[in-house]
């Protein structure tokens, strides 16, 4: 993709919507950090389902200790992986009371360094809580770098970089969202909806047909 495409790319996703947001329900950025933390291999309907009723009796690290680990998996069970979860978020919790006064981190370092939490993660609460221009790379995004032309890697950290080198800073806040709702809905794994793309005049892909 040429700049001037990737310009009039992020235009039209802006145009049809101007403030995206992620579709994990929360209302604290810790219930958005445990929310992400939850979130993988999941989709974020089965995330949410699960954290209307964990965040009922326990929305905060105290509450989610004083909840325990059987407490915590009761909640959570029909989330996959929920038992390492349910460990992570434990131990996170205990980090956030003993080294962060209780509160979530703002360093990606500090975030990173958090029981179950990776560089993903981490990107997506330092977007969405702080609003910090990162790119948190998931299956969607990666795809859509690759297939679209936008930003092409071997891996997730190679298409982050190029994302972050390539999309102009006016962009870069929401981008994440835009690609992820994009890649979610239109831009689909197995047989993308280019007949319903309104930016697939700017993109590389060709598809083999124009309507399914």
């Amino acid at each position: 993709m040429t700049p001037q495409q990737i310009q009039t790319f992020f235009t039209t996703l802006r145009a049809a919507n101007p403030q995206p947001q992620t579709e994990l329900e929360y209302s604290s950025v810790f219930e958005l950090l445990t929310a992400v933390l939850l979130s993988a291999q999941a989709t974020d309907v089965g995330v949410n389902r699960a954290t209307r009723r964990l965040f009922a009796v326990a929305h905060t690290p105290q509450a989610m200790l004083a909840l325990g680990l059987e407490g915590i998996e009761a909640h959570i069970k029909t989330i996959g992986l929920y038992r390492s979860k349910a460990r992570h978020l434990l131990a996170t919790c205990q980090i956030l009371l003993d080294q962060h006064g209780g509160q979530v981190p703002r360093q990606r370092e500090a975030l990173q360094a958090l029981p179950g939490v990776g560089r993903k993660t981490a990107n997506v609460v330092l977007n969405v809580a702080f609003g910090e221009p990162t790119m948190a790379v998931d299956t969607h995004i990666f795809r859509l770098g690759n297939r679209t032309g936008l930003a092409p890697g071997r891996n997730p950290e190679a298409v982050e970089r190029g994302l972050i080198r390539r999309i102009p800073a006016e962009f870069l806040v929401d981008a994440h969202h835009w690609l992820i709702l994009h890649g979610r809905y239109v831009c689909v794994a197995r047989k993308p909806r280019c007949w319903q793309c309104t930016v697939s005049a700017c993109c590389g892909f060709k598809p083999k047909t124009a309507a399914p």
